[in-house]
């Protein structure tokens, strides 16, 4: 039931529909014809919904930032650069993140298993006399007791070490000093760069009581260089080459995959103590230069500490080290390892991990850990800005915490002589700059004392 003056409102529905709405004073061609011009196809197809319209407005305002953005961003990074200067400057801030495999740190490190048995009198070799290497007294103490890391701290307790002058002469017939070190002849041919190491060892330790093995999976006898030396030096250098089933008679390793041939079998971490346990003696890295007799440390058996940050997953290297022959501090090494399976070559678990277990378990055994030397004996330009010697391959010449760095008597020169070697860290394309603290205190010095020593031959 209509009433007068009321219009229906539109009906809506589907496609199909639309023909029974239709107004029946127009035709289908007349009806398609006022569809079009009041619903255009772009208006009722094309046209995005007001909420992707909104969206798009959304993201073309962030293509331009507004200039309060702008404003913030001008004023805080300043700010920002400033508080990050005055902290570091105001500031020592330190700290370590490390992420343990579990399966790895759980049986292993926490808590320590109980030694092999090695220290057990029934087991130590006649060749090491236990009473006298690790309960024995000494005449020096080589390891701190605390961590140095402020300003020259470790340098100075270098210097506390006396010369060898102040040993107990050697016995008559004592056997010469064994020292070691490695070149893989398959890395390239051994050239001056080498050599460096070879003249600091005969300019720094008593030639006439030392004996230098250069260890090689290859033959190096053919090498100039190398031939040089041994005519030079026919009682205190020889050239050797490795057989790692030889070096490891008597070891847990026998009979097991550690000592596969190949590249893993001749990685440096394994020929130091594999050739430490057969030979015994002192291992020293080929990519250092030793600065000063190593005789008064040789009453310790030890490893060094591997820089001053201390971390507790790298507190201890092997570049230089000591041990006695058939020592039983290496006997529990390779106990531990042939009890945790080969590792990969480049794997720490034959260096800093591997030393870190041993200690461990020793001390939970209530049996003396071997020494840690510090950090600068070895390695003194591994630690902060502020207690350092420079970068062995600093350029040109400067001064060092307002002292000469280059100048003999001066500064730098001094504290060279408190420390024992300077470790170089492989880096065998880089050279010496002229100029620079090695070439003018330490190699011009190598070779004046050889040429002195060659004129008393």
């Amino acid at each position: 039931m209509s009433r007068a003056g009321y219009t229906p409102l539109p009906t809506y529905g589907p496609a199909d529909a639309r023909s029974r709405h239709r107004s029946t004073s127009r035709s289908p061609t007349e009806e398609n014809a006022f569809l079009s011009h009041e619903y255009p196809p772009s208006s009722r197809d094309n046209d995005p919904p007001s909420r992707h319209r909104r969206r798009w407005q959304l993201s073309s305002a962030f293509r331009r930032p507004p200039r309060l953005l702008l404003l913030l961003l001008a004023v805080l990074t300043p700010v920002s650069l400033f508080a990050f200067y005055w902290v570091r400057s105001a500031f020592d801030p330190r700290g370590t993140l490390i992420f343990y495999p579990r399966q790895w740190i759980q049986p292993t490190l926490i808590p320590p298993p109980p030694l092999a048995g090695c220290f057990k009198p029934d087991n130590v070799s006649p060749l090491y006399n236990i009473s006298e290497r690790v309960y024995g007294a000494k005449h020096t103490d080589i390891q701190a007791g605390i961590i140095m890391q402020l300003d020259m701290d470790c340098l100075d307790f270098a210097g506390t070490i006396p010369d060898a002058s102040h040993l107990p002469p050697r016995p008559p017939g004592a056997p010469r000093t064994k020292y070691h070190t490695y070149w893989r002849s398959d890395r390239e041919p051994f050239r001056e760069r080498q050599e460096w190491m070879l003249k600091s060892f005969f300019a720094t330790q008593p030639v006439e009581r030392s004996l230098l093995i250069l260890w090689s999976d290859g033959n190096l006898s053919g090498n100039t260089i190398l031939r040089r030396y041994v005519e030079r030096y026919p009682d205190a250098f020889e050239l050797r080459i490795l057989d790692t089933a030889s070096l490891a008679k008597g070891t847990a390793l026998v009979g097991t995959k550690h000592l596969l041939d190949g590249i893993a079998a001749y990685s440096e971490d394994r020929v130091r103590l594999l050739v430490l346990w057969s030979e015994g003696g002192v291992w020293v890295d080929v990519d250092s230069l030793l600065t000063r007799d190593l005789t008064p440390l040789l009453e310790h058996e030890f490893v060094t500490q591997w820089d001053c940050y201390d971390q507790s997953d790298r507190t201890q290297n092997g570049a230089l080290m000591h041990f006695y022959q058939n020592s039983p501090y290496l006997c529990e090494a390779f106990h531990i390892l042939a009890e945790s399976g080969p590792p990969p070559p480049s794997s720490p678990d034959w260096g800093a991990n591997l030393y870190a277990k041993i200690w461990r378990r020793l001390v939970a055994d209530g049996i003396p850990p071997f020494r840690q030397l510090p950090f600068c004996f070895s390695d003194s330009h591994s630690c902060r800005s502020h207690n350092r010697i420079p970068h062995p391959f600093e350029s040109g010449g400067g001064s060092w915490f307002g002292r000469a760095a280059t100048e003999e008597g001066e500064g730098l020169d001094p504290r060279l002589s408190q420390v024992f070697s300077i470790h170089l860290h492989h880096l065998w394309k880089k050279d010496f700059p002229s100029g620079g603290w090695v070439r003018n205190l330490l190699l011009s010095r190598y070779e004046r004392t050889l040429a002195a020593k060659e004129t008393h031959l």
